[in-house]
């Protein structure tokens, strides 16, 4: 039987369209530095890929192309001329591991930060994330853009899970990552309101990133991006489908009443470890995952649901489902089967 693939949160399959754009790219195979003709095409476009990316997204600032959002991230964190960081406690690891000594900004049971939680900024690099990628939860990022501006703080948003779905935030930096939202692996990009918010390093981007720029994959996501989001409904549709069934069964919705994206969901079964859920439900072919796929097969609690306020107990119990353009109701109806089947055993 085909696999059932549910953790588009992890990795999306790459589009057709995107793997034409890819190998149309491919075909270049020139530098885009160097002067000559080839590489001047070259040039042409990536940066036509450049502008692509700025109108579909609706970025009016530069955008340096990198290896992803992870690399993103940790340019603006590292390369910011702020002296201190203020991050939210459910960031994701890239963020995470690149913010020693920050002052860390708790969350609800909901899973959201208040704006007027959020106190000095003055000079601090402010990082949240537009939506979680364990648990879908969205933060209400127009508030909190507001707090930190009027309060001399800069906003990096990690919008991975959200960019090529909804609307980017108003923000001074944006992290994004082709590979979740149908582009391939390997690019994405940085978009920065204004250059002076970082040092530069010299090198290709502007002199904001060294290396030969990646023009096939520019290309190949900004494709992907103009694919637009008009399957979000139904993935919406979808959702509330398996949440009704999950409840039904016993199970638990993480942050159920908090504004969540249609593609990203997290479950609790009471009484069964995640990492045995995991197991059988890999045996019947359906792939999901327990958090982020960085840190899935570690043995550590999720620092999200943790910061939630679930013990360790609770959080081992929690998978993550997401949904993706390609998903149609016979796979979540078959996800379920097994789910349910567990619940009814975990109960016995």
């Amino acid at each position: 039987m085909k696999p059932t693939y549910l953790d588009h949160a992890a990795s999306v399959p790459v589009l057709p369209a995107a793997r034409e754009a890819l190998l149309e790219g491919l075909a270049l195979g020139a530098n885009p530095s160097s002067p000559h003709g080839p590489g001047r095409a070259a040039r042409r476009a990536l940066e036509g890929a450049r502008e692509r990316v700025a109108r579909a997204l609706g970025w009016n600032g530069e955008i340096i192309f990198t290896s992803g959002a992870s690399e993103a991230l940790a340019i603006a964190l590292t390369r910011s001329h702020a002296h201190r960081h203020v991050v939210s406690a459910v960031e994701h690891e890239a963020v995470m591991r690149h913010v020693p000594g920050a002052r860390i900004l708790p969350v609800g049971a909901d899973g959201m930060i208040e704006a007027a939680a959020i106190g000095d900024v003055e000079g601090a690099l402010v990082a949240v994330q537009q939506v979680n990628n364990e648990t879908g939860v969205m933060q209400p990022l127009g508030g909190i853009e507001d707090h930190v501006r009027s309060g001399g703080g800069v906003l990096l948003a990690d919008c991975a899970q959200g960019a090529g779905k909804i609307a980017l935030p108003d923000c001074d930096m944006a992290a994004i990552s082709a590979h979740k939202f149908g582009g391939p692996p390997g690019i994405g990009a940085l978009l920065v309101r204004d250059f002076s918010l970082i040092a530069p390093t010299g090198g290709q981007e502007r002199g904001y990133r060294g290396g030969t720029e990646n023009v096939p994959g520019a290309m190949a996501m900004a494709t992907a991006l103009e694919a637009g989001h008009h399957w979000l409904e139904e993935a919406l549709r979808l959702r509330a489908m398996v949440e009704d069934a999950i409840i039904d069964a016993g199970g638990e919705v993480v942050a159920p009443a908090s504004p969540r994206i249609a593609t990203i969901a997290s479950y609790r079964l009471p009484g069964l470890a995640a990492a045995v859920q995991l197991i059988q439900l890999d045996a019947a072919g359906i792939a999901v995952s327990a958090g982020s796929a960085c840190s899935s097969g570690s043995l550590r609690a999720s620092h999200v649901l943790t910061a939630m306020g679930m013990d360790e107990k609770a959080a081992g119990e929690v998978i993550r489902v997401s949904i993706g353009r390609e998903t149609k109701e016979a796979d979540l109806d078959r996800f379920l089967d097994v789910w349910t089947a567990m619940a009814k055993r975990a109960r016995g």
